[in-house]
């Protein structure tokens, strides 16, 4: 009988990897949350307790998750052609706020201790469930985070790393146990605040980079470096420019790319190459290139390929002057157009109307026409 898991497609299979391991996660959380809600209450540990606030908060985040997997598996409709796979940068947000919060109110809680103290009163028992806790919190960290890097999700990721701080945290309030049972020294309130500020940094950290990922975040350098790659391998293809992915979601990519082709190829060609690069550069990277732009360079070697490397020495005398591409040049019709990719060091209308009087003044009979590019992906 053939295994149900084979007929799933790679998002469903996707999306049931990122339920199972945060259903774990919930139950882990909740027990852990009981044992050591009970074990604060009765030794009158604010740590413990913090600690236990700490593992019902990641309970949520796991709820939240698992919502936001469900929401971001819809598949596109008309009001929402390319799905809906960015909600899972929303429920990521929720999560990190979540923690967020709770590292606050840990802080808070901490504070009252410090200003009215309270003994703590640890036995045998809870110190061995204290230990079982920060075993239990590594072996979760360890397997969510797995989980999450195989699959691609950041709000397991985020899970796991987050659980694996809790076990440093948790092992922290074990010693600080041992050494009130040892010593009768009491390092309750202090402990909290070190775990509140942690939790606070691990709020902060996972809100931001979800944050980027909403706003838009530079390309990963390794798959344009890759996309680049596989187009030059196409005959004919002197350069690929401008390259743009748009982000809809984990996994979801789609970009926009400018080759530069010699003038002597003739559509049908064209269109042949630009069909078998797209389908290379989906099945190599799962990036779908919904536009392919076109340069045309000389194919001479005469004042046409002269006058360009004079330009370009030109323009590339400008440190902020990243990258000349698609220049081409009618010679009878005295017109020359080149796009420059600029840094974020130069304001770009400032850095063309730079190069567009300096290039003017170097060649006053020609009409030159300057595209300004960002520098958007390397």
């Amino acid at each position: 009988m053939a295994d149900p898991s084979q007929t799933l497609s790679p998002q469903q299979s996707r999306d049931r990897v990122i339920i199972r391991t945060s259903v774990i996660g919930i139950l882990t959380n909740v027990l852990l949350a009981a044992f050591k809600a009970v074990v604060g209450i009765l030794s009158r540990s604010i740590a413990v307790t913090l600690d236990a606030v700490n593992n019902l908060s990641d309970a949520l985040s796991s709820i939240i998750t698992i919502v936001g997997t469900k929401l971001a598996g819809k598949l596109p409709d008309k009001k929402h052609p390319l799905g809906y796979g960015r909600i899972e940068y929303l429920s990521a947000m929720i999560v990190s706020g979540i923690v967020l919060y709770a590292g606050i109110t840990s802080a808070v809680e901490s504070v009252k201790k410090i200003i009215h103290p309270e003994e703590p009163d640890y036995s045998a028992v809870s110190l061995v469930i204290i230990a079982v806790a920060v075993a239990a919190k590594i072996v979760l960290g360890r397997y969510v985070k797995a989980q999450g890097k195989k699959v691609n999700s950041g709000s397991l990721i985020a899970s796991g790393s987050d659980a694996l701080n809790d076990a440093i945290l948790s092992s922290s309030v074990l010693a600080c146990a041992i050494l009130f049972r040892l010593t009768g020294l009491s390092l309750e309130p202090w402990v909290g605040i070190v775990i509140a500020v942690f939790i606070i940094k691990a709020g902060i950290e996972m809100m931001r980079e979800t944050l980027d990922e909403i706003l838009g975040a530079r390309a990963d350098k390794e798959v344009t470096g890759r996309i680049r790659e596989i187009l030059k391998e196409e005959p004919g293809v002197r350069g690929a420019y401008d390259l743009i992915l748009y982000n809809y979601g984990p996994d979801r990519n789609y970009g926009s790319v400018h080759l530069e082709l010699p003038d002597t190829m003739t559509v049908r060609e064209v269109d042949q190459l630009t069909r078998r690069a797209e389908n290379r550069v989906y099945r190599a990277t799962g990036v779908i290139l919904t536009g392919v732009g076109l340069y045309a360079y000389n194919t001479g070697d005469g004042e046409e390929a002269q006058l360009q490397n004079a330009v370009r020495e030109r323009v590339m005398a400008h440190d902020w002057a990243l990258q000349l591409h698609g220049f081409y040049v009618d010679i009878a019709a005295r017109e020359m157009t080149f796009d420059v990719v600029m840094s974020f060091d130069i304001d770009a209308k400032e850095g063309l109307r730079i190069l567009t009087e300096e290039l003017q003044a170097a060649y006053p009979d020609y009409r030159i026409r300057i595209i300004p590019d960002v520098d958007v992906s390397d």
